[in-house]
């Protein structure tokens, strides 16, 4: 178990001041709720439970909502709350979600994503490692290394490394333009994600740069590497397109509070 490793965002005092105890870093999901999307949501499920729409919030609406899709999930069983939402609903309860993730967990902040660079170089020393080993033919000390963490702790490190960034930072007021979005929590970081580097040793390359090669998986499924729109890559591109990161994010200076009084957002 190494919290400071897979939970690096309660070690970083400048994401837990300014995203996580900061109310005002949640501005845009909190429009969302008292926009026009949810309050169309709201009278829905006012009308479909004989309430007044006065005593029902969005959040209420949204834990109807999750025990819907947990019970569909978990027990495969459509739970009776689920008969309170159309298609339409579902799209704008998961929006309202995604929202929440991105700018607690994504792109809304720097801080976000590079606090987790801490993980993101301690996942690259552990393939320097092997590649050092099987370079100089000795047997590899750690053939497989498993980090266990919460979607908490994927999400920043997949909007490190760049994945799921979509043109226009998602909004309160842009639900429709982000009906397309790559940003989707739910498909990012299911139940039982996992992300899954598999390094190659290859004998018959043209060149030595081709000798070591990586892959990398998302839930299974082969993610398309950024610097060349493949699915695979030799381990000294994948490492030279990530360089700033690998040697310029410095977990401690990056978490640091600001010295001088500025406000929260300023900062972020």
């Amino acid at each position: 178990v190494n919290d400071s490793l897979m939970r690096f965002f309660d070690h970083c005092a400048k994401f837990v001041a300014l995203v996580e105890e900061n109310n005002t870093a949640m501005c845009q999901v909190n429009a969302f709720k008292d926009g026009p999307e949810m309050q169309k949501v709201l009278e829905k499920v006012a009308s479909a439970l004989c309430l007044p729409v006065e005593e029902l919030n969005a959040d209420l609406v949204q834990v109807a909502f999750l025990t819907c899709s947990y019970e569909l999930a978990i027990k495969n069983v459509t739970s009776p709350w689920c008969s309170l939402f159309s298609e339409e609903d579902a799209k704008v309860l998961e929006y309202l979600n995604d929202l929440k993730q991105y700018w607690k967990r994504g792109y809304g902040y720097d801080i976000n994503s590079r606090s987790s660079c801490i993980l993101f170089q301690d996942i690259f020393q552990h393939l320097d490692k092997a590649v050092e080993e099987s370079k100089s033919s000795k047997p590899i000390t750690s053939p497989l290394i498993v980090q266990v963490g919460h979607a908490e702790t994927l999400q920043p490190l997949l909007a490190l490394m760049g994945f799921f960034k979509d043109d226009e930072p998602l909004k309160a007021n842009n639900y429709i333009r982000q009906a397309h979005r790559k940003f989707r929590s739910g498909r990012i970081v299911p139940y039982a994600a996992n992300l899954v580097f598999v390094l190659y040793h290859c004998d018959q390359v043209k060149t030595s740069e081709e000798e070591y090669q990586v892959q990398m998986l998302l839930n299974e499924k082969p993610m398309l590497f950024h610097h060349s729109n493949e699915t695979i890559s030799t381990y000294a591109d994948l490492k030279n397109y990530y360089k700033d990161i690998l040697e310029n994010c410095h977990f401690k200076e990056e978490c640091e509070l600001p010295k001088v009084n500025v406000t929260a957002i300023d900062e972020l």
